[in-house]
Parts: structure tokens; C-alpha cells; sequence
């Protein structure tokens, strides 16, 4: 079985706690930040299409806040894992958490502001960041020969990451200098790589790790996983070259290759959960589930939006049902479920009796998120389409009360992970 044969002797290349946990915590906390940002600016969200503001502020703190931060956290711990091959120096990674965490937060506040220091001191720091990342898993990735169907995926990511970051620094320094013939055009390419290329490709070939694992099941078959891969490359390739040649019929054929992309992948995580032997699927999966349905309703919206179609709306919707509503509600689905499985996993690597997922997990926040987050991205959706402020701050403040109870859940598994361990120490392990 693939989650048996992917456990077998991950303990033994878990990195220190504090690696992996430190880029989980600032992402729970940037959660908030994010969605508090987003309320402040609810009244610039309708037909908004770029420029600095606090909309710009509140979709960075999600983007490099939430969803880069948990991918390079999960990257950390889990491809050592995976590919049975070290990542890195325990150092080097906790050196790419001290540049881009700074950088994030100053680049951020340099949206909402307008700051010239804000925007080139955060850019700089979170770029060098993001650059260690991608060295670290580029060079893990090129000792592995096999799992294709994920490397291929991760090294998508890598890629994009790479294309991306050049593009905002560009981004960034036209700002001052206003160079790009066509900026809107580069921040829609931007916009695309760090979506579906960076995000959308870890998430995808992670997937492929993940969600057998977690419900025990068969993997996905390497030659689907490259399959899933290669039309991901040539939609990239396509919406990516057509967005910044300012051609919206590529781009759109890109978003029609995209979708028989992601065709192939539900289908195998179809697969996947068909087989499992863990029948009753844990709460996390309303988040994967939610995602899974709109990640295809997002390419459907990027693709109206190359064609030229009420831009006003199809714009900001696309960001809304790509940002938030696919890769959003999958990474705090996969993080309540990834934390408590680490806590439990570091718990007894010292060969003491691991601490139980169910005294690390309430349920209880947890119910109120995805309330709060499905209720919110819909109310967002809705107000985008009518134009309406009210609608918007009111969804705003239903993902942002969705964001503190998660933050309320995280919390508590930390201070019962601590609790077990201070227990444990004594020598009077708990019942």
C-alpha cells in the first residue's frame, strides 16, 4: 500500500519541529492579517483589476502569507519524506523563514501604503526567500529518479516560482521607473505562474502524496501523474505566453488545456478515495472537497476573462475563485490535517507513545472555519457579480471570523502538543 510504503521510516527524516511548524504558524497568523485587510478594503474589491491598495495588501497576505508559506513548511517536511533524499541543511531552512516571513509582512504594508522602501525592501527579502526554497527543493529533486508523477509536478513549481518572482521584482521596480509597455499584461502572467503554476503545482503533486495517506489508500499511478503533468506544463505554457503577448485566444486555449489537466487529476483522486479503507472521511475533506469543485469553476473564469468578457467582473472573480476559493480552501483543509498528524508523528519520534490525533484536534473551530470561509468566498462572489459593497464587507467578515476560529483550533492543538510533551518528560505519560 502507498501510505505504508511512504511512512516506512519517516521518522527518521522528520526535521526539527520548529522547521516546519514556524512556516504553519505565521500562515494561521498572516490568515487573519489577510482576511482583516481584505474587510478594510471590502469597498475597493468591486471591479477592482490591479493597482496598489489595501485589496493588493490583503491578496498578497494570502498568496506569499498563507499559501506560500504552508507549501514551503509542507515541502520542508514532506519531499525528504517522499523522495528519501535530505533537503537541506536544517540552517538553510530556517534562514528562507527569517528572510521571506519580514519580507512578506514589508512588502505587504508597501501595497497598502505606497511605501518605495516598503515595496523594494519587502520584494528584495522575499524573493531571496522564496530563491532558497527553490534551490533547496531543486536540488533535492534532482536526486530523485523515481515518483515522476510528483516531481514532475514539483518541479512545475519550481519553475513557475522562478518566472514569477523575476516578474513581480519587474513589477515592482516599474513602479518607479514605468518601463513595461504593457504592465497589465505582466501582472496578469504574474498572477497566472503564481496561481496555477508555483501553488497550483505543489498542491496538485502533493495531492498525489497526501490524500492517500491520509486516507488510506492506493496511490496515484506514475503514468497519470505524468500525464496530469504534461498537460499542466503545456497549459501553463500557453495561458502564461498568451497572457503576456496580450493574447487572449492562447490564453484562453491554455484554460481549456488547464481544465483537461485538472480532468485527469480529479479523476485519479476519484480513484484514490474510491479504494480507501478509511471509509468516514475526517472534517478536513469539506475544505479538499469545496476546492476540488472550484478549481475548474476558476479556470471557467480566467478563460471569460481572456476572452474579453466583462472584465470588470470576470476579473476580480477569477482571482476570488482561484486565490481563495480553490487554493485557500485547500491549504487550511490540508493544514488541519497536516499539523496534528506532525505533532503526533514528532510526539514519538524519540520512541515514546505518540500523542492521539483526537486529544491534538477540536472540532469545534474547525466547523465554524469552513462555515466562515464557504460563506464568505460566496457572499465575495456574490458582491463582485452585483456590484455590492455591503455583500462584500459582509463576506469579508464571515471569512475573517472563519480565519480566528482556525487560528482558535491551531491554537489549542499547540498548547495540548506542549501539554502531552511536558507530561510525557515527567515520566507519567497521559491516560
Amino acid at each position: 500500500m502507498f501510505a505504508g510504503a511512504f511512512m516506512m521510516g519517516a521518522k527518521d527524516r522528520l526535521l526539527p519541529p520548529s522547521v516546519p511548524f514556524r512556516f504553519f504558524a505565521t500562515a494561521v497568523l498572516m490568515h487573519v492579517a489577510g482576511w482583516a485587510v481584505l474587510l478594510a478594503g471590502a469597498g475597493d474589491l468591486s471591479g477592482y483589476m490591479g493597482g496598489l491598495g489595501l485589496p493588493l495588501a490583503g491578496l498578497h497576505l494570502i498568496t506569499l502569507g498563507v499559501l506560500a508559506m504552508s507549501g514551503m513548511g509542507a515541502a520542508f517536511q514532506m519531499l525528504p519524506v517522499a523522495t528519501r533524499r535530505q533537503l537541506g541543511p536544517v540552517w538553510a531552512c530556517r534562514l528562507s523563514w527569517w528572510l521571506f516571513t519580514p519580507g512578506v509582512v514589508v512588502l505587504s504594508l508597501g501595497f497598502a501604503t505606497a511605501w518605495t522602501w516598503a515595496l523594494h525592501g519587502g520584494a528584495t527579502l522575499a524573493v531571496a526567500g522564496l530563491a532558497l526554497f527553490a534551490f533547496l527543493v531543486g536540488r533535492n529533486l534532482m536526486q530523485v529518479s523515481d515518483l515522476p508523477g510528483v516531481t514532475r509536478h514539483v518541479w512545475l513549481a519550481v519553475v513557475s516560482l522562478v518566472l514569477l518572482a523575476g516578474l513581480g521584482l519587474l513589477l515592482v521596480v516599474d513602479l518607479d521607473i514605468g518601463v513595461l509597455p504593457d504592465r497589465a499584461a505582466v501582472a496578469a502572467t504574474h498572477a497566472l505562474l503564481a496561481g496555477y503554476g508555483f501553488m497550483g503545482m505543489l498542491t496538485m503533486g502533493f495531492s498525489m502524496v497526501l490524500i492517500p495517506m491520509f486516507v488510506l489508500s492506493q496511490g496515484v499511478p506514475d503514468r497519470v501523474g505524468t500525464r496530469s503533468a504534461a498537460l499542466s506544463a503545456a497549459a501553463l505554457l500557453l495561458g502564461a505566453g498568451g497572457s503576456l503577448a496580450g493574447s487572449g485566444a492562447a490564453a484562453a486555449l491554455g484554460g481549456l488545456v488547464g481544465l483537461a489537466a485538472v480532468a485527469v487529476h480529479l479523476k485519479a483522486q476519484a480513484a484514490v478515495l474510491k479504494g480507501r479503507m478509511r471509509k468516514r472521511l475526517e472534517s478536513f475533506f469539506r475544505l479538499v472537497k469545496g476546492a476540488w469543485v472550484v478549481l475548474p469553476l476558476s479556470l471557467a473564469a480566467g478563460i471569460a476573462l481572456a476572452l474579453g468578457l466583462a472584465p470588470d467582473v470576470t476579473a476580480p472573480l477569477w482571482g476570488l475563485l482561484l486565490v481563495l476559493g480553490w487554493l485557500l480552501s485547500f491549504a487550511t483543509g490540508i493544514l488541519q490535517r497536516i499539523m496534528p498528524f506532525l505533532a503526533s508523528m514528532h510526539s514519538g519520534a524519540n520512541g515514546g507513545k505518540p500523542v492521539l490525533l483526537s486529544h491534538l484536534v477540536w472540532e469545534t473551530p474547525l466547523t465554524l472555519h469552513v462555515a466562515g470561509h464557504a460563506g464568505g468566498v460566496a457572499l465575495l462572489a456574490v458582491g463582485l457579480v452585483l456590484h455590492s459593497p455591503l455583500i462584500l464587507t459582509a463576506g469579508a467578515v464571515l471569512g475573517l471570523a472563519g480565519a480566528l476560529s482556525f487560528a482558535l483550533f491551531a491554537l489549542v492543538m499547540t498548547r495540548r502538543y506542549q501539554a502531552y510533551e511536558n507530561t510525557k518528560n515527567k515520566g507519567t505519560p497521559p491516560e
